[in-house]
């Protein structure tokens, strides 16, 4: 699909980016229309599978190949949030939400409100109420009942003062965490279409990557990702990945089964 982009458009989203100092899904270089046949076909192939974990998976490995782009999202602190859909690129979290949304969508109609309901608190559209932070994305996503945390055995509590984000009040998050070597020595728990959090290092970022788990037949685990360093979304052997990142710890999230064909309301 295809769009006239206006000077004063460009300038605006141009505008956004800038005043949110384009760090993460932040804002976006250019608007595109809304999703269409893309994802309206993979929710349609998806529909009949009777666990949202094959519809994640189906989706999700559909999707493998997709050019990386950060900066998707528009809005900032000093201009106006607008709602956006993409099939075509993605950054680490709108890819697992894009995924996530299709795979609870059991038709095209319900997808648009699902990912609402998925990126944003209650909802409700506007640059505050935007899952910034992935603790953030945790939280509501437990609460509103799309995910549940997934406590495996070596599961700490740890507290980390967020200031990463330009825009919001820095405060204290509290994080559930699996240390690395939990992680592995549970691995037999784990289950395809799991999200899973990467803790940070850094100061001030809770945390600084996520992506879904998949299973592989001979029961290996892999991650599925969009990622920035290799610009694509991919799958990706997760031991080499835990390891060439320097790992700690995650989070790790597993996708609430909804009731059969309820829709968003």
């Amino acid at each position: 699909m295809t769009s006239a982009i206006t000077r004063r458009g460009f300038v605006t989203a141009m505008a956004a980016v800038l005043a949110s100092g384009g760090c993460g899904p932040a804002s976006a270089l250019m608007p595109r229309p809304p999703v269409g046949r893309r994802i309206d076909r993979l929710i349609a192939a998806a529909s009949t599978l009777p666990t949202v974990s094959q519809r994640i998976d189906v989706i999700s490995k559909a999707l493998v190949g997709s050019p990386y782009r950060g900066h998707t999202l528009i809005g900032s602190p000093r201009y106006a949030e607008r709602f956006v859909m993409r099939d075509d690129v993605f950054d680490c979290v709108t890819f697992c939400e894009t995924v996530l949304a299709a795979a609870l969508a059991r038709e095209p109609a319900q997808f648009e409100p699902q990912l609402r309901f998925i990126r944003y608190k209650d909802g409700e559209i506007g640059w505050r109420a935007r899952n910034h932070y992935f603790s953030d994305w945790c939280t509501n996503n437990v609460a509103n009942h799309v995910c549940r945390k997934l406590l495996l055995p070596g599961s700490e509590t740890i507290n980390k003062r967020l200031t990463w984000m330009r825009g919001l009040p820095a405060r204290h998050a509290s994080l559930t965490v699996l240390p690395r070597a939990a992680l592995i020595d549970n691995r037999e728990r784990l289950a395809t279409g799991d999200i899973i959090g990467f803790l940070s290092q850094r100061p001030g970022l809770d945390y600084f990557h996520t992506g879904f788990i998949v299973v592989a037949g001979d029961g290996a685990l892999m991650l599925r990702h969009a990622a920035k360093s290799r610009g694509r979304v991919l799958d990706q052997p997760l031991k080499r990945f835990l390891a060439e990142n320097h790992v700690e710890a995650v989070t790790l999230l597993r996708v609430t089964e909804p009731a059969p064909r309820t829709a968003l309301i």
